[in-house]
């Protein structure tokens, strides 16, 4: 599982950034200031750094010169939006500039792409004992086979294998794969996850969980 420094020192702000990232799969580790940043770099390999421009102690600007003597891609995500704060950041080697308010979907794209581009996303997906997961060429194979999944069924298959052992809500779920407000009706949900734990033969390991979602045993 990837690693990400998110350097923001409103708590706020990076408790939300933290919790979008992590339901997605994403490892966080929260610094409140740039010298706390600094030191967790210095200390733990990542494999993004999500910075904010004006930190206490040690500013974005100076994180980046050392994200980069450690090759390790960074955004800047900040409440300095001016074009020529954006071009000193990307001519400096940031790999993206999100300028505040952002959307959290959006952050969560942009951070996905910075991850895959940098080669930072594990390629392969495994789920013991023989199924194997390709999220580039959404290809999913059993026992060497590939198995035919629908769209939906590829991405709650994805959901689950990078939320091993955790309990999925049901709103949750449909809100990460159908990208729509959940309206309560659980049917939809329901009936996908049946149809994909059915094909790959996972009745045993991808339970229900009374009253709350489904959670994939590993």
């Amino acid at each position: 599982m990837d690693k990400i420094l998110i350097a923001e020192d409103d708590a706020a702000i990076a408790e939300l950034v933290r919790t979008v990232l992590t339901d997605a799969g994403h490892r966080c580790v929260w610094a409140e200031d740039g010298t706390r940043a600094a030191d967790l770099l210095e200390k733990e390999p990542f494999d993004l750094a999500l910075l904010d421009i004006m930190l206490p102690g040690v500013d974005g600007f100076e994180l980046l010169e050392y994200c980069r003597s450690l090759e390790v891609p960074v955004i800047f995500m900040t409440a300095r939006g001016e074009v020529e704060d954006r071009v000193r950041g990307l001519r400096s080697g940031a790999e993206d500039y999100l300028p505040k308010p952002f959307a959290l979907p959006e952050l969560l794209a942009r951070v996905e792409t910075v991850l895959r581009r940098c080669g930072k996303l594990e390629r392969i997906l495994r789920l013991e004992p023989d199924i194997e997961i390709d999220p580039a060429a959404r290809i999913v194979r059993k026992g060497g086979e590939p198995v035919a999944l629908t769209a939906k069924e590829f991405d709650l298959l994805v959901l689950f294998v990078q939320n091993k052992n955790i309990a999925l809500c049901r709103d949750r779920i449909f809100e990460r794969v159908w990208n729509e407000e959940y309206l309560g009706d659980s049917r939809t949900v329901d009936l996908h996850v049946q149809r994909m734990r059915k094909k790959l033969g996972l009745e045993d390991r991808l339970t229900a969980v009374y009253k709350v979602g489904y959670r994939l045993e590993g």
